[in-house]
């Protein structure tokens, strides 16, 4: 997608940093949304039973399958599918650039053409950690909106929020999610980086 991307918006955009940058969050985002088709589904099931809302997997699918709620099996199955997008565009537009700009800086720190596989972990780690801080507000109204009784508005959830909870409510969780997803682009983009150098034979 990158080769794809990159010759196009070399054509319009004359800094080479900036081409770059658009094309990484442009392909990162298009997998985002291709992605949800599948996530969605899986983490409106697995919230319901995480929340104890259902004792298994299998009875929060019945159920939803079931329509007991009124809303259509597939607006029930995609509940939360708009705010899921809302939250992981901005997440990808936030980690992915900045992953490729802390490798390059730390490639050329070391007087490399490439970040080694731990150089890769410890940048994915600060990016993932920063996307997943700056995107919380989003994580908690794509929860809340899965978790809810019965559809409900982005912005009426947003009011109802903020006059019973405060502001502060939008943050609730981000110590956990950060570290979380911290420790997973250690190791994701880690290994990605020492698979991507073992194939094109670069030592770094």
């Amino acid at each position: 997608m990158n080769r794809i991307l990159f010759p196009i918006f070399s054509t319009y955009v004359s800094a080479p940093g900036l081409a770059h940058g658009l094309t990484h969050m442009t392909a990162a985002s298009l997998g985002e949304i291709a992605a949800c088709t599948i996530r969605v589904p899986t983490e409106v099931i697995k919230q319901r039973v995480q929340a104890s809302k259902y004792h298994s997997s299998l009875a929060a699918l019945k159920s939803v399958l079931s329509n007991h709620t009124g809303e259509g099996v597939f607006r029930g199955l995609y509940r939360g599918y708009s705010t899921t997008i809302l939250r992981e565009i901005p997440f990808t537009m936030i980690q992915f650039p900045l992953y490729e700009a802390l490798k390059r800086w730390t490639a050329r720190r070391a007087g490399r053409k490439s970040a080694n596989a731990a150089e890769g972990a410890i940048c994915g780690s600060i990016a993932g950690g920063a996307a997943a801080a700056s995107t919380t507000p989003l994580d908690v109204l794509k929860t809340r909106i899965m978790l809810s009784e019965k559809r409900v508005s982005v912005r009426h959830l947003v009011r109802e929020i903020v006059r019973d909870e405060g502001f502060q409510a939008f943050y609730k969780g981000v110590g956990p999610r950060t570290m979380w997803i911290s420790a997973g682009g250690a190791v994701f983009l880690g290994v990605y980086e020492a698979a991507k150098n073992l194939v094109t034979g670069v030592v770094a």
